[in-house]
């Protein structure tokens, strides 16, 4: 969900900047925001933050006080990534916004591009992610410590079981109102509806929208499935969550306590994923006790998703992005399903 800058209150703002980087006796205050929820049993940022503030205080031995505000407190992603890029804010984590900042953050939505997580663990902590995030750096000033998830996108609709691309042909499917899932969608036959997502469920209700596209977690949290009563497994899309920061508070860091923050940002994006895998493990639990019916592609439809809607992403990436970066994750990708 995004929050305009004008909804970024005063008040917040002036305690992000009230207290400078560094205090008495050089320590140091990082101000970590994020706009999920706070509730650590469904939220994995409110779980990504948590560990990351206990690594860093037990890593600097007090010397980094780490202030977490998360629900949006100090403005909506776009607001807090413009926070950090302006120093005003030490750290944030942010998804989809990413592209605002740096366009070849796009090029890890490509639809069906990692089969499992696991490969993506490869891809986003190896030389491709590493170079990502040098480039981020380069082209924005921040910092990009780690890569976090959001997880994998799946369909979910109202009466018509997906299963192919044929099923979805003519379907409204509520979309993020971004170019590149409308690319998709229509290349998958769907007719994309952009809504924003607190309006999603009643859509979904009163049959404006036949289905919508999220991860497990987000489809739960939001009760879709008491007005959505298929799912298909298709994983067209995997989501990324960047940890950032700002470039003013890592200069005034000790070499020592930059480590400590590398370090501990790396903890706590691996808590995440785990965090995420186990909402979405126990996610498809709780979508049988609801009655919902959950469809597995066959890997030959799994073939038809990718073949129908990659190739016309991939185009409309290359007027975004350079295609020589396509080109490498691509390869990325393959060169870690070879070493599976």
């Amino acid at each position: 969900m995004k929050t305009s800058s004008s909804l970024f209150s005063a008040a917040a703002l002036a305690a992000a900047v009230a207290c400078t980087p560094a205090l008495a006796q050089n320590k140091f205050v990082l101000k970590l925001a994020h706009s999920d929820s706070v509730d650590m049993a469904t939220s994995r940022k409110a779980v990504m933050s948590d560990v990351f503030a206990k690594e860093v205080k037990a890593r600097s031995n007090g010397r980094i006080d780490v202030q977490v505000f998360g629900a949006g407190a100090l403005g909506g992603e776009k607001d807090l990534v413009e926070g950090v890029k302006n120093g005003v804010i030490q750290a944030g984590l942010a998804s989809g916004v990413m592209a605002n900042f740096f366009p070849s953050a796009m090029v890890t939505d490509m639809p069906y591009l990692f089969p499992n997580d696991e490969v993506a663990d490869k891809v986003m902590d190896g030389p491709f992610g590493q170079k990502l995030s040098a480039d981020f750096q380069a082209a924005t000033g921040m910092h990009n410590l780690c890569f976090g998830e959001v997880g994998f996108r799946h369909f979910s609709t109202g009466k018509t079981p997906v299963h192919a691309p044929k099923d979805l042909k003519g379907l409204k499917i509520r979309v993020q109102e971004t170019p590149l899932y409308v690319t998709e969608m229509k290349a998958l036959g769907a007719q994309p509806t952009p809504i924003a997502f607190p309006e999603t469920y009643t859509a979904l209700q009163t049959g404006v929208v036949d289905g919508q596209e999220n991860p497990l977690p987000t489809f739960i949290f939001a009760k879709f499935y008491e007005v959505q009563k298929n799912v298909t497994l298709d994983g067209h899309n995997y989501g990324i969550d960047w940890f950032v920061l700002s470039d003013r508070f890592w200069k005034s860091l000790p070499a020592d306590l930059q480590k400590v923050v590398g370090d501990s940002a790396k903890a706590a994006c691996a808590a995440e994923r785990k965090a995420n895998r186990t909402f979405t493990a126990n996610g498809t639990k709780i979508l049988a006790e609801k009655g919902v019916a959950v469809y597995t592609p066959t890997a030959a439809e799994m073939a038809e998703f990718r073949a129908a809607a990659q190739p016309p992403v991939v185009e409309f990436l290359k007027t975004k992005v350079d295609a020589k970066l396509i080109d490498s994750i691509q390869a990325a990708v393959k060169d870690a399903e070879g070493k599976k």
